[in-house]
């Protein structure tokens, strides 16, 4: 077996490792809708995600974010108003025409297409580019769609990785690949790095440094994609963030009629609750007011006590 071999299918055991997922928490209720999301979200949008596996876990702790994924919705086919693309995708990729679907890179996959629903589990983030034109949004989709088939940088995490920590045995410039200046189509890439070129390509901003210039002009240069994380997406002023919660408070007041359980109780964690009860004086003239002493949920199931706090 050759070094290159040996190579690859360490990379393969590595990359496996840090795909692996911790499994969902079905008892508890989502964060967000996804029906709505579904009816909310555009062509253009960019999906963060709040990933479950190994490496996501190891980008939080990087990032200090808990998106540790980015995707680009395109929509369904029939909305991209581009037939050769339309066609393209169908006979390249099997695609149907009225399926939502986005792009995104993965690791041990590469840069890839699926059906939006793959995340319909997930606790997700849409953010939107202000003012995009429609010209533009057929740009910024042609240009990951280009991308479909790259592979996966595992090589910029790392760097990335040793970039972003506060402390490094090594200069964090040298022999990494995000200050790399070589001329040409770049064939590996990673999530975020994929967006940003994409909203790059028609001189969208995500987060662009600005130079005030002493005749008072502000020039901005953008910022360099390799070094880009799903988080800028969540940080720019340049996109909106929409929200999609598993109740809508926006019909008439209806935060009023959420289903809490007790006005009293009160969670740390849904497996440890207490309740608050009224120690109220013995004397009939007494004109302290009550205090309140934290109770233990299973005393108060004991105790039998009702809503308003009073012994049953």
């Amino acid at each position: 077996m050759d070094a290159i071999s040996v190579r690859t299918r360490l990379l393969g055991i590595l990359t496996r490792w840090l795909n692996q997922e911790s499994s969902p928490d079905y008892d508890l209720a989502p964060l967000s809708s996804f029906e709505r999301l579904c009816y909310e979200i555009r062509p253009g949008d960019v999906i963060l995600v709040e990933g479950r596996s190994r490496v996501s876990e190891v980008i939080k702790i990087i990032t200090q974010s808990p998106w540790t994924h980015s995707a680009l919705y395109i929509g369904r086919l029939y909305e991209l108003g581009d037939r050769p693309l339309q066609n393209r995708l169908v006979s390249e990729y099997r695609l149907e025409m009225d399926r939502p679907y986005i792009i995104e890179a993965l690791l041990g996959e590469g840069t890839v297409i699926y059906p939006l629903e793959k995340y319909s589990k997930e606790h997700l983030r849409i953010c939107r580019p202000k003012g995009l034109s429609p010209e533009d949004t057929r740009k910024v989709i042609h240009y990951a769609v280009d991308r479909l088939g790259n592979d996966y940088d595992i090589r910029h995490l790392l760097d990335l990785a040793r970039f972003m920590l506060p402390y490094s045995f090594l200069p964090r410039r040298w022999r990494s690949t995000l200050f790399s200046h070589n001329v040409g189509t770049q064939t590996r890439t990673v999530c975020s790095t994929m967006i940003g070129e994409a909203f790059q390509s028609v001189r969208f901003p995500i987060l662009p440094f600005a130079e005030k210039t002493p005749d008072n002009r502000i020039h901005l240069y953008q910022r360099n994609p390799r070094l880009m994380t799903p988080r800028d997406f969540d940080f720019s002023p340049y996109f909106d963030i929409v929200k999609y919660p598993f109740f809508n408070l926006d019909d008439l007041s209806l935060y009023r009629h959420l289903p809490w359980t007790r006005s009293d109780l009160y969670c740390n964690n849904p497996d440890d609750c207490y309740t608050t009860l009224p120690v109220v004086s013995n004397s009939s003239d007494s004109t302290e007011t009550p205090t309140d002493k934290p109770q233990p949920l299973s005393r108060v199931a004991a105790a039998a006590i009702n809503p308003q706090g009073e012994r049953s």
